[in-house]
């Protein structure tokens, strides 16, 4: 190619030349065959072997085969004959659609010469496809006055096949309206029209079906049907008719809602639109319209509202039928309404009273009511009653007036309320009744003090309450009302503990709920008293009073405490001592503890927290007591640490710990570990004066406790007597005045002496309370008593009261007359209302006359002065909450309230009333009033619509009548409708009729005959006049539209459409509108849009828009596949009539595609010693576009060693242009690139993968001469230890390379044993755990080799380096453990200096390195601060100088580390003796002096102050007791000095003698013990002076003295019983 390249000009033109007689020649000896199509698989179609000049059985030698582009191959080789077969049946249709020629293209291969052959087959059609319609059946429609000659396209039939076995003739089944008339185009394709011969008529036939039939020219012929059915349109010339003229029904008025009242029924002979009738009310009043439905398609009237016979009796509507074309009838209903009972008596309470005095008299008019019923006849005779059993009754005035009146005396406290049911009740059938209410309240006096519901409360406080809580809420009732029942809360004035009462207690004045001020606590209040006061807010105001008993709770709100044992005062612990010879069980020592809380929250439990030797010690959980589990053993240690916890019952709980140390000490070493903790032993002097002193508090308080119990033990004793002293006090009602002493010579007071005593287990403290005297109740003075209005008041009140309860008696005594005189004055009642009934007044006015105009004199009337109207509250009574008409009361007349309008008020009634009553209050007179309501001229004629519209086809007869909306005239009489009018026209005149009830109703009537080509649309002017002076009048526009027939079909503006679009048209584009016009007008004029679908197309590639004729691309365009598409279209109008026209859309090419290549041979691998020229691959390429388009180039990368050589027919060869070396490049990724010659140019590219192949020539290789590998010590057998790679640039097995170790010993043993490498990967392991004290390194060889033919193989050392790891903790050398397992003392004497060297402690380590560096540090010692250990020196010094507070025994924990990861250490435990030597130490446990307790000279100090206090509260208890005994003896001398005066005193003033023996005096004690609390308490109450009497001298007033004596004697029986 490159020599080709280097010739001249002129040589060029000869290859050029060459080349194309080679191209001439090739397709001059195109190989070419036919066969028809639907052939049987394998059929001969040509003898390959015998054209090409070779023998059949040279076919497979040479790789002779079929080559085509296409997927599918249509024709096959048969080796044996070598003939061309069929592969498959072929269809033609499917594979050249409607091509005049089809043709299959391919080539044949002859592999060794790499020559093509090209082959060409014709498919010849057979008729095969029957001509086929694109729908079944089509349906026309033709209106029935169509005209002769109208032409209908019919839809063209399909036929696959081609020439004369395509479509050839269409023929139409015989019909005397119809004819076939066949088009030829200017394309060829033939189109059926259906010609119309001769008038339709819907009457005679109101369908006609055709059969069109399409045949083709094949033989034997095929044909293909379409069913036509044409349906002919009927025109409008039928009015609606009414099956009656007048419809009459009767219905009740509670007929219910939705019910079925009537059918209306018109028929319309015509069909459709034309014979739909729909139905709707006709000038009908808007009332009427309110109530009833009428339903457009059926014709039933339902009631969409109820029927109320008192507003309607009659109703009268007219309704109307229509056509769809807009012709019209009407009917007149007329609906009666027949009266039920369906309304209940209604009653008006016109004047009423509210509150009536507990003291009103009988007779007093309470209520006056009228009753009303609107139902007719019997349903509106009404009766009115009241319950029998009140205090009131009814009396029957005119009209149906009633007035309630009182019948006898009420009195508030039996009844405060009275709800009165006045009930009216109809007599119809059923009878119906309705109730009103009248409620009427009692007033009230206050006459009842507030009460509480109970004598007293008692309630609970827990103690630590929140300040400001709510603890307690008190309610009393008070059966008064309003002021009299408000009340409101206090507390009495008190004190507690020396503070008010007020400071701890508060109350809310309105709610009665109790506040506590305080939060309480129970070791310090268990009860309070309060009591608390409730008063109304009468006039004068009333209260009372009530107990209120706090009793606080206790909370668990104290910890226990600890008394044993006590914690030094040094801060050291407690020792307890245990033999080691101590069995299980043995008592060590016990926890003693107590809790101030009481009850449950005082209980205790002992629990064993923690314990140095868990199972050594047990603790008691309810005694405390420390013993041991288990008996000791040598391996416990001498010192056991023990935290024992003490925890109460409470909610939440709460404990308290105590570490306790238990010694076990039995030999000098033993004495010695515990050394610090050695304590002296107390003074024995000091023991002895606490055993005095202990033995002194408890002689002293079991003397203080055997006299408190003596003075109880007296106490209760004189208690028991004063009870038996009242018992026989009751018997003294019968005795004689002589023994009985005056009651003002009573001046002791009631006392009330209390002890409380509380003991309990669980304190050892107790408390004695004197509380503070109480005076409550004080002595009511001379001048208190003078006050005379206090006593005065309630009497003069209950005088007046009883006063007045007489004189009512007398008053309703002098209102019984005799009963004949009762019978006259009714009988004069009746005969005065029947005058007034018969004197009714009757008044009238016209309507719409200004406010204020005058109606008539009503004083005159009554025979009043017009002042006098006034002064007896005459006044208009009416039903209606419009009141039409008021009074005058300055010129006594009836005057208009406001404007009225009658047609408002009665409709359409021939005369409207108005009806109201006139009361007179004074005399409760009831006079009855009728005015009526003239009509004046103030309403036109008015139509229910203002413009009508109808619509007429141009089709109706002359004489036609179409019914027209009534006006309506709100007026009645001469004012109401009387004549219509219509404006002169050609086409229409009016015609009015009368109906049955004098109604007129017009119509329109057609005298000429309609021609919407004419004039489409008539505008008329109906006129409505009344007889009123002036005349008015209203008019309605009429519009009448001339409907139009169906007479012309669509029309295209161009009888065949021509586009051209590009193939890359994007997807919606619009590619056309085909437009089609109709002379008709609406619904007949709207044309639509449909596309034809032809036979056999699968997919459609365009939409037609059906209203717009907007063609648009919904598939993409190919060239390649179709280069022009037909599109028939239909346009139709509404009722059927259609036009057809076609659409051509060529295709333009562009180029849309890339180049292809089909590879037909191709090698993957060529070896290195391949000759230049070797073929590599032969493929074909193709482009589907066309001309320039198609014109494809092929091009290779310049660097390669390979170039392309061209074949016939778009085939080229690849081969090599020099030898290939596969150590320089060992595979080609060729690409080929064809590229077309469009605008803009595509291209395709082809990818070839060519592998070289190889040949062993290079041994494996390893990237290093040596390798060096460190691995850790103590490593896991089977770990990793180094990997090692080769490398062979050889290919397959020539580059498999494998691994393998050089035979060696190491130490004697193989290699092997130590090391093995992995064949295939490299990977070394160690078979043993090495150690680094036994190797330090080791030499390998790893040999490499291929597995090549000959295999080659490489050496390379590995150098194997083991690595220290930290495995050796450090080994103390110095101070080595004795033998007998006792601990070592180093020596340190009392003067030793800071920095003094103790010791010093030595290690070492076997590890290597930083694993072997060591350092030292002090862990643990019992004086902090005393002694340092060097870091690196393990030296051990005194920090600092030594003192005489440092224990003798000082133990150090040396801790040894060393620098590994992790780290490694050991610990060694050193006993420095702070002693010269030896025998000194053992000197100075022998000269320790014992040092005086502090605590037990506590302990004596607190029992000395015990003795001292006990004995001071003894005496002082005795002294106080002597003092209240000679104060009682005092006071009783004086008593009995006053009694002596008593002789001339009345009996009537003397009580029993033995009643008064002794002071009510309770004295108690109150004792609690429980078995978890070691404290106690004792209470000394207040004494309480309750009661006081009262003397004579200080008070006169007998009844007060009285009540208080009975008060008192009340209080003294409530004391006794509790």
């Amino acid at each position: 190619m490159a020599v080709g390249r280097k010739l001249p000009g002129c040589g060029r033109l000869v290859l050029l030349c060459l080349l194309g007689g080679l191209l001439l020649e090739a397709w001059a000896g195109k190989t070419r065959y036919s066969v028809p199509e639907e052939t049987d698989k394998g059929s001969l179609v040509g003898n390959i072997a015998k054209d090409l000049g070779i023998q059949p059985q040279e076919l497979a030698e040479r790789g002779v085969r079929i080559v085509s582009r296409g997927k599918t191959q249509f024709f096959a080789l048969n080796p044996r004959s070598g003939t061309l077969v069929t592969a498959g049946r072929i269809d033609r249709e499917e594979l050249c659609a409607q091509s005049a020629r089809c043709l299959v293209n391919f080539n044949i291969l002859l592999k060794d010469q790499m020559k093509l052959f090209p082959v060409e087959v014709e498919i010849i059609d057979i008729n095969d496809n029957t001509p086929q319609f694109q729908i079944e059946e089509l349906e026309v429609k033709m209106n029935e006055i169509t005209t002769v000659g109208t032409r209908i396209p019919l839809p063209s039939g399909q036929d696959l096949d081609v020439g004369m076995n395509s479509l050839q003739s269409y023929q139409l089944s015989i019909n005397p309206h119809f004819s076939l008339d066949v088009q030829q185009g200017a394309d060829g394709p033939q189109n059926p029209e259906m010609v119309l011969q001769s008038l339709l008529d819907r009457e005679e036939a109101t369908a006609h079906h055709l059969i069109l039939t399409a045949s083709d020219g094949g033989d034997p012929v095929r044909s293909g049907t379409l069913q036509i059915r044409v349906l002919v349109v009927d025109a409008n010339d039928n009015p609606p008719s009414f099956t009656q003229a007048q419809y009459h029904i009767s219905v009740p008025e509670n007929v219910p809602l939705g019910t079925r009242l009537l059918v209306v029924n018109a028929t319309d002979p015509d069909e459709g639109a034309n014979g739909k009738v729909t139905y709707s009310f006709h000038n009908i009043d808007h009332r009427v319209a309110q109530v009833f439905q009428l339903d457009s398609d059926t014709g039933e009237i339902v009631n969409k509202e109820p029927l109320d016979f008192e507003e309607y009796e009659t109703y009268s509507m007219e309704v109307q039928a229509q056509d769809g074309a807009g012709l019209m009838a009407r009917a007149k209903v007329l609906i009666k309404v027949l009266d039920v009972n369906d309304n209940v008596p209604e009653m008006t309470v016109t004047s009423v009273t509210t509150a009536v005095p507990e003291n009103f008299p009988p007779g007093i008019i309470i209520a006056l009511i009228n009753v009303y019923d609107q139902d007719s006849r019997d349903n509106g005779h009404t009766t009115c009653s009241i319950p029998g059993n009140l205090p009131f009754k009814l009396e029957k005035l005119v009209d149906n007036y009633y007035r309630l009146v009182t019948e006898r005396t009420l009195d508030r406290e039996l009844t405060s309320e009275y709800n009165i049911t006045v009930t009216a009740a109809d007599s119809g059938t059923p009878a119906l009744s309705t109730e009103t209410h009248i409620s009427i309240l009692v007033t009230d006096i206050n006459d009842n003090p507030p009460t509480f519901s109970r004598e007293s409360y008692s309630t609970y406080i827990p103690e630590n309450n929140p300040r400001g809580a709510s603890i307690f809420s008190l309610t009393a009732q008070d059966p008064d009302s309003n002021e009299n029942a408000r009340i409101t809360y206090s507390l009495a004035e008190d004190t507690i503990q020396g503070a008010p009462l007020s400071s701890y207690f508060s109350i809310n004045s309105d709610t009665g709920v109790l506040y506590a001020l305080r939060s309480f606590d129970f070791e310090q209040f268990r009860d309070l008293q309060l009591w608390v006061t409730a008063r109304d807010s009468g006039d004068p105001s009333l209260s009372s009073n009530v107990s209120l008993n706090l009793l606080v709770l206790d909370q668990n709100d104290n910890a226990p405490e600890i008394l044993y044992p006590t914690l030094p005062t040094d801060g050291s612990t407690g020792v307890e001592l245990a033999p080691r010879s101590a069995e299980p069980g043995y008592l060590v020592t016990k926890v003693v503890a107590v809790d101030r809380d009481s009850g449950q929250n005082a209980w205790l439990s002992y629990h064993l927290l923690k314990a140095s030797e868990p199972g050594l010690f047990a603790v008691g959980v309810h005694t405390g007591e420390v013993r041991t589990a288990r008996a000791l053993q040598d391996r416990d240690a001498l010192k056991q640490s023990l935290v024992v916890a003490v925890q109460d019952h409470g909610q939440p709980p709460l404990s308290a710990t105590v570490t306790l140390t238990v010694a076990v000490a039995d030999s000098i070493p033993d004495v010695l570990a515990d050394l610090g903790s050695i304590k002296t032993p107390s003074d024995s002097d000091d023991s002895g004066l606490t055993l005095y002193l202990v033995v002194a508090v408890a002689v002293v308080s079991c003397v203080f406790l055997a006299f408190v119990i003596v003075l109880m033990a007296l106490r209760l004793r004189r208690w028991h007597m004063s009870r038996l002293l009242q018992d026989r006090s009751r018997g003294l009602v019968d005795l004689p005045a002589s023994h009985f002493v005056g009651v003002d010579g009573v001046r002791a007071f009631l006392q009330t002496y209390s002890h409380e005593v509380s003991l309990t287990e669980d304190s050892r403290k107790s408390h004695l309370i004197f509380p503070q005297l109480n005076y409550m109740d004080t002595l009511i003075s001379h001048d208190s008593c003078e006050k005379k209005d206090f006593l005065s008041t309630p009497q003069s009140l209950l005088e007046d009261k009883k006063e007045m309860i007489p004189q009512q008696g007398e008053m309703s005594a002098g209102e019984r007359l005799p009963r004949c005189r009762k019978l006259v004055v009714r009988a004069l009642l009746w005969a005065a209302l029947w005058e007034a009934a018969a004197a009714q007044m009757r008044y009238s006015v016209p309507e719409e006359v200004d406010k204020g105009a005058i109606v008539g004199n009503i004083a005159k009337h009554l025979g009043l002065e017009p002042q006098a109207l006034a002064e007896r509250g005459v006044r208009i009574v009416s039903r209606g909450k419009t009141q039409f008409f008021s009074l005058d009361l300055n010129s006594g007349s009836l005057i208009t309230a406001d404007r009225i309008d009658r047609e408002e008020l009665c409709a359409q009634r021939a005369r409207c009333l108005v009806n109201f009553n006139i009361l007179l209050e004074d005399t409760l007179s009831i006079y009855s009033v009728e005015v009526e309501v003239t009509d004046v001229n103030d309403n036109a004629p008015r139509f229910g619509v203002e413009e009508l519209e109808l619509k007429i086809s141009e089709t109706t007869t002359p004489g036609f009548r179409i019914p027209l909306k009534s006006a309506h005239d709100a007026d009645v009489g001469e004012n109401g409708l009387q004549k219509y009018q219509l404006n002169p026209n050609d086409h229409f005149s009016l015609n009015v009729r009368s109906g049955a009830d004098g109604d007129r109703y017009p119509e329109l009537v057609l005298q000429r005959a309609l021609d919407r080509e004419e004039e489409a649309l008539h505008h008329l002017l109906l006129l409505a006049f009344d007889g009123g002076d002036p005349v008015q009048s209203g008019t309605s526009q009429i519009r009448v539209t001339v409907l139009d027939v169906n007479d012309n079909a669509p029309v295209f503006t161009e009888p065949e459409y021509r586009v051209s679009v590009p193939e890359n048209m994007p997807i919606g584009t619009r590619v056309l509108a085909v437009t089609a016009t109709d002379a008709d007008e609406g619904f007949n004029a709207q044309v639509a849009y449909f596309q034809e679908k032809k036979p056999g197309e699968n997919a459609e590639i365009f939409e037609l828009k059906s209203t717009s004729g907007e063609i648009v691309i919904i598939q993409s365009l190919d060239y390649e596949d179709t280069k022009f598409h037909e599109i028939d279209i239909e346009a139709q109008d509404g009722p059927g009539l259609l036009t057809r026209t076609k659409v051509i859309v060529t295709v333009l090419d562009v180029n849309d595609n890339a180049p292809e290549f089909y590879m037909t041979s191709a090698t993957s691998s060529v070896p290195e010693d391949s000759p230049p020229g070797a073929m590599i691959a032969l493929f074909n390429v193709h482009d589907r576009d066309s001309g320039q388009n198609a014109f494809i180039e092929c091009s290779l990368p310049e660097d390669l060693p390979f170039k392309l050589e061209r074949s016939v027919d778009n085939y080229y060869r690849l081969v090599t242009t020099k030898p290939l070396d596969r150590e320089q490049i060992s595979s080609y990724n060729i690409t080929v690139t064809a590229k077309d010659g469009g605008r803009p140019a595509l291209s395709t590219e082809a990818h070839l993968l060519l592998q070289v192949a190889d040949i062993n020539d290079n041994p494996p290789a390893f990237p290093q001469a040596s390798y060096s590998a460190y691995i850790p010590e103590n490593n896991l057998r089977g770990t990793s230890i180094f990997t090692v790679m080769a490398y062979d640039p050889d290919s397959e097995d020539n580059a498999h390379v494998t691994y393998s170790l050089a035979e060696d010993t190491i130490q004697g043993p193989p290699v092997t044993s130590y090391v093995s490498i992995n064949s295939d990967t490299g990977v070394l392991y160690a078979l043993r755990s090495f150690d680094y004290e036994q190797f330090r390194e080791l030499q390998l060889w790893v040999t490499a080799k291929d597995s090549g033919d000959p295999p080659l193989s490489s050496n390379v050392s590995l150098n194997l380096l083991v690595l220290d790891q930290n495995d050796n903790a450090p080994e103390i050398l110095y101070p080595a453990f004795p033998t007998d397992g006792s601990t070592g003392v180093e020596l340190a004497p009392c003067s030793a200096e800071p920095g003094y060297l103790v010791t010093k402690v030595v290690a070492v380590d076997r590890d290597s390195g930083q694993n072997a560096w060591l350092s030292y540090r002090l862990l643990k010692a019992s004086e902090p601060g005393l002694f340092a250990v060097g870091v690196h020196t393990g030296e051990v010094r005194t920090a600092r100088a030594l003192q005489d507070r440092d224990v003798l025994k000082q133990s150090l924990v040396v801790a040894v580390q060393d620098h590994g990861q992790p780290p490694l250490s050991a610990t060694v435990t050193l006993t420095v003796a702070v002693a010269d030597s030896i025998p000194d130490v053992l000197a100075d446990l022998g000269s320790l002096e014992p040092s005086h307790d502090s605590d037990a000279s506590d302990l004596t100090l607190y029992l000395v102050v015990a003795v001292a206090v006990v004995s001071c509260i003894f005496l002082a208890f005795v002294i106080m007791l002597m003092t209240l005994r000679v104060h009682r003896w005092h006071k009783f001398r004086l008593l009995q000095t006053a009694s002596r005066g008593l002789d001339g005193v009345p009996g009537t003033h003397f009580v029993g003698v033995d009643g008064v023996r002794a002071f009510l005096q309770t004295y108690s004690h109150e004792v609690s013990l429980t078995a978890d609390s070691h404290k106690s308490h004792l209470i000394f109450p207040q004494p309480n002076y309750a009661d006081t009497l009262i003397s004579q001298d200080s008070c006169e007033k007998k009844d007060y003295l009285s009540g208080s004596q009975s008060l008192l004697e009340g209080k003294g029986e409530a004391i006794s019983q509790s």
